[in-house]
């Protein structure tokens, strides 16, 4: 017996790449394909609540398409995460989008502090799962097809 393989075809994606944040101002941003990770995080700076509203500030010396634009989150969640020492913390979590391979993506990001970090964000399993594979040998597949597609 066959079983036919209805769903779509997963794309290759390296084990770093580039990515667009349209509705937080962020476009070319470094991204680190983590598979280890289950959740998706973003490093941000300034998050506090005020008036029932989530303020933070995407702004890092180390990361310079960081834009420091205060961006407002009407809605938000608070979420467990277990770090990879076993530490579990809560963090704010948000829904925005992530355009990568010229296609545009639903994403929940966890927000973090990775001032130490070379990777303002890390995508973790969650969003992977049924949408990409991951091949440890390549680096910016989508960002070299938006040069290729803007040339």
């Amino acid at each position: 017996m066959t079983i036919l393989n209805l769903t779509m075809p997963k794309k290759v994606i390296g084990r770093i790449d580039k990515a667009d944040f349209p509705l937080l101002g962020l476009f070319d941003i470094d991204v680190k394909i983590d598979t280890g990770a289950y959740t998706s995080s973003i490093h941000c700076h300034k998050v506090h609540v005020e008036d029932g509203v989530l303020k933070c500030t995407f702004y890092d010396k180390g990361h310079p398409l960081y834009n420091g634009k205060e961006i407002i989150f009407k809605t938000y969640d608070i979420a467990k995460v277990k770090s990879s020492n076993g530490i579990v913390q809560q963090r704010y979590k948000v829904k925005t989008t992530m355009l990568i391979f010229n296609k545009k993506y639903k994403i929940n990001l966890t927000l973090s502090t990775r001032d130490d970090m070379k990777y303002p964000i890390l995508i973790g399993r969650r969003f992977l799962n049924k949408k990409f594979v991951v091949d440890v040998n390549l680096k910016n597949l989508s960002f070299k097809t938006k040069e290729q597609n803007n040339s």
